[in-house]
């Protein structure tokens, strides 16, 4: 990217539902970082939308949005970053409204995206030990699990945290994810993270700091895990069939599709063998385990091919960086050529 393209415009997304007494705070405290605050009231209860016009009545730099009807986080916050990228804001920052988030850090999380190596960029509370003390073990744990799911299901095997919700993305890679398609509840994170893999967009952990203080968070983690495991399913399915077998075939297909019959073989035949081994009490012949054991042990193999081979998959530069230079040489290409000098 060229050093004389402009800084980008900056501004926060903050989806307020029932945070009518911190999203005030929330909001003065983004000014020194960004250029503008999008507040999206999701039909709260407590008008928290209300309480933010209250407290900045007529600021230039707060914009109120509101839902007519509960879209959940992520509907608010699609339909912020919608609002956003309209008024031509470039880096969008999603910004909770409980005070979770220190601001201080939305610097470090937007470098990545202005130097030109990211698309989108998130919090990750589990880079140092010593931060995770202050973490409670339930979510600790939780966390954990829905972290290998995410690298599953969306193929961004170096990330961590997933419920992080402290986040940035470039506007121009929006219409690639097709906003109107992200789920609108608490899975929306994730599953923007699984639409950004299948366009190849490159995603950065950023770490910082857990920090709680006297919010009640909404997302209940033993509720999540048993949501999200279902819907995980879902797309890990998608991802692999779209990555592996429509876009394209390669050595990775191959290990895959060998390994699943093989595996799915040696799981029936030698369940068979030994539900007949059971019930007639005659042991099964050396023969017969071999021949499940043999495609097992083959099978695993190929798998395990596959994983190693998904885990170095990864895209090599930022998605908006591609389509910034490709508009620029097709607006070189088609300018007009200088007339010369006539004598």
């Amino acid at each position: 990217m060229s050093s004389t393209h402009p800084l980008p415009r900056i501004c926060a997304v903050v989806p307020a539902y029932k945070v009518h007494n911190f999203v005030v705070n929330v909001v003065n405290g983004l000014f020194d970082y960004v250029d503008h605050v999008f507040v999206v009231d999701d039909a709260c209860p407590h008008a928290s939308g209300h309480t933010v016009e209250q407290a900045f009545s007529g600021h230039p730099q707060v914009t109120v949005l509101r839902l007519p009807d509960n879209l959940g986080v992520g509907g608010a916050v699609m339909a912020g970053y919608k609002a956003a990228a309209e008024q031509g804001f470039e880096i969008l920052i999603k910004v909770d409204g409980d005070g979770q988030m220190d601001p201080s850090f939305i610097p470090s999380l937007i470098a990545p995206i202005v130097a030109g190596e990211a698309d989108y960029t998130k919090g990750n509370r589990f880079f140092e030990p010593d931060g995770l003390r202050s973490m409670p073990l339930v979510r600790l744990v939780g966390n954990a699990g829905l972290s290998f799911l995410t690298k599953l299901s969306t193929g961004y095997w170096q990330i961590m945290d997933p419920t992080n919700g402290f986040t940035a993305i470039h506007a121009d890679v929006l219409p690639w994810i097709k906003l109107e398609r992200v789920a609108q509840r608490y899975f929306f994170e994730t599953d923007l993270l699984f639409r950004l893999g299948i366009v190849n967009a490159v995603v950065m952990d950023i770490p910082m700091p857990a920090r709680y203080g006297d919010e009640v968070s909404n997302l209940r983690v033993g509720q999540a895990l048993t949501d999200f495991s279902r819907k995980h399913a879902a797309r890990i399915a998608k991802r692999i069939t779209y990555q592996y077998f429509l876009r394209g075939f390669s050595l990775g297909s191959l290990c895959l599709a060998l390994a699943m019959p093989l595996i799915l073989f040696a799981t029936l035949f030698g369940g068979y063998e030994w539900y007949r081994s059971i019930t007639t009490g005659i042991p099964a012949t050396a023969g017969s385990i071999m021949l499940a054991a043999l495609p097992a042990m083959v099978g695993i193999q190929l798998l395990l091919s596959f994983f190693s081979l998904d885990m170095a998959r990864h895209a090599s530069k930022p998605l908006w960086i591609l389509l910034y230079q490709r508009n620029n040489h097709t607006r070189r290409t088609h300018a007009p050529e200088k007339q010369g000098s006539q004598n």
